[in-house]
């Protein structure tokens, strides 16, 4: 039982990273587009696993940068010198494990040969290029917006339709009950 509450706690805490960093839902998409090309090309066993644990350093990265974010501004309620300076080194962090990252995509994906048969591959089936291409516009907004703004805007135009239909047929029913009245 004390095994899964501090499941439901690490996955809130991974959620909540998501929610409110826009940095960590670019990350999100990042990797979600290396998983969807690197199946086309020869990595070893090794060399996937060397790619999860990219995948992991870069995330905690940028989970740890959100606690020094939090813990930062819940320490120092107006400016201070030392809670700029450990914010900029979260940051830095986050760039450095990012920076690394992609030397480490440059050194597992740098093989022609792969890039050509993937080439090939989108010429003799354009479905996959197009669904990449249709899977950047919901990127976009999931990175730009985020989940949670994504839900409010979509709950308040239900809400907002909702109360258009509520006018339009309270304003029908006031009249149907003038024309009773007359």
């Amino acid at each position: 039982m004390r095994f899964r509450k501090s499941l439901k706690y690490a996955f809130r805490g991974i959620i909540y990273c998501i929610n409110t960093e826009k940095n960590m839902r670019f990350h999100t998409v990042a990797i979600l587009y290396v998983l969807l090309l690197a199946p086309y090309f020869s990595l070893s066993r090794a060399e996937w696993a060397i790619l999860f644990l990219t995948f992991a350093v870069v995330t905690a990265a940028e989970c740890f940068n959100t606690v020094a974010e939090r813990l930062s501004d819940f320490s120092a309620s107006n400016f201070n010198t030392v809670v700029r300076v450990v914010k900029d080194m979260a940051a830095g962090a986050v760039l450095l494990c990012a920076l690394f990252s992609i030397a480490v995509a440059v050194c597992l994906f740098w093989k022609p040969e792969d890039f050509w048969n993937l080439w090939q591959t989108f010429f003799k089936n354009p479905t996959f290029p197009v669904l990449l291409i249709l899977l950047a516009f919901p990127s976009y907004f999931y990175v730009s917006w985020g989940p949670l703004e994504i839900r409010d805007r979509i709950h308040h135009r239900r809400i907002v339709g909702l109360r258009v239909h509520q006018k339009k047929y309270s304003s029908e029913k006031s009249e149907k009950n003038k024309n009773n009245l007359v």
